[in-house]
């Protein structure tokens, strides 16, 4: 069993878990220097890790939620690609302006299914980052998954989407190309597609950024990402005039897996692994691609014509209240 992750990344909140682990490492490699039989004492250790895991982890603020969802070694698209599907082929370009790398789209395999695939890539190091525009995608990504997906469309082929990024790019240049024009078309045209749509928020889904790829037949969220109509610094700035009202702002906004099931603007939450989906990607790239194949299961039995039709009622409902 091994306990400790590779990364030199630490959450603030999680410095006891690791100063855990690094003794638990330190007395495995004792163990194997010497040969000295030391089991009862790394089966306590590892007994204390799993008790200290599920404490931190069972109690997560919101805050510490968006923390862990923009961990580092987080699995991002591009593993999820990796681990769920099969024949991955990439299709590039929106044939207006350019291929934007913040949005990944190619045809694939999940499980007996044929679909298109749709992920907002946010890159693993400095330059895939750069490259990636921090998962901040220009309006050429927005008009290139839409390309896409009319092409799934035309196929009959199911279409999923893996949503991960802190809000579409805001800069001069990209409103001047009609960001907020794309990201509105995908949100009509999406709804209106004839083929089924699912959509999983695998970490950060910010405000029309994630909008513009997730309007769906069936939206999940991975336990400890975070979904909300503006980040927490975003509203901290505009509410208090500062970034410091992070946190604060985050349990206003209720951002988690939790809250956004409660208000019906998702259908389900896909746990993760104790302690979070970077201490155990294989794991989440399984269940990842259970709930993607059996959801498509469900939906590929519904008509064309009903499926739009549910699609639409489940958009109208959310936001309803009730007062009392």
């Amino acid at each position: 069993m091994s306990t400790a992750t590779s990364s030199t990344f630490e959450l603030d909140f999680e410095r006891p878990l690791i100063q855990l682990e690094n003794q638990l490492s330190e007395l495995e490699n004792h163990a194997d220097e010497t040969g000295v039989n030391i089991n009862a004492e790394l089966r306590k250790l590892r007994s204390s890790h799993t008790a200290m895991l599920k404490k931190i982890y069972g109690k997560l603020s919101a805050w510490n939620t968006v923390k862990v969802a923009r961990h580092p070694d987080r699995p991002q698209s591009v593993d999820y690609i990796r681990m769920c599907f099969k024949d991955f082929c990439e299709l590039h370009g929106d044939r207006r302006y350019s291929d934007d790398n913040a949005i990944i789209t190619g045809f694939a395999r999940v499980g007996p299914y044929k679909c298109m695939v749709v992920a907002q890539a946010k890159g693993k190091d400095v330059k895939e980052r750069i490259k990636c525009n921090f998962g901040m995608p220009h309006p050429e990504g927005y008009r290139k998954a839409m390309l896409k997906m009319k092409l799934a469309e035309k196929y009959n082929l199911p279409i999923v989407t893996l949503v991960d990024t802190p809000g579409a790019y805001p800069g001069v240049g990209a409103e001047e190309r009609g960001q907020a024009e794309a990201i509105a078309y995908n949100l009509q045209e999406m709804s209106r597609l004839k083929v089924p749509v699912v959509s999983i928020v695998i970490g950060e889904g910010g405000s029309g950024g994630a909008l513009g790829i997730g309007v769906a037949d069936r939206v999940a969220m991975l336990q400890y990402a975070w979904y909300s109509v503006i980040s927490p610094e975003g509203c901290s700035s505009i509410l208090w005039k500062t970034g410091d009202k992070a946190p604060e702002a985050a349990e206003a906004l209720k951002i988690t897996a939790d809250a956004n099931k409660k208000v019906g603007v998702i259908d389900d939450i896909i746990d993760e692994p104790l302690g979070g989906a970077h201490r155990n990607k294989e794991l989440m790239g399984d269940r990842v691609q259970k709930w993607i194949v059996q959801n498509l299961r469900e939906l590929k039995r519904f008509k064309v014509e009903n499926l739009v039709s549910k699609r639409y009622d489940r958009l109208r409902v959310i936001g309803q209240y009730a007062e009392e």
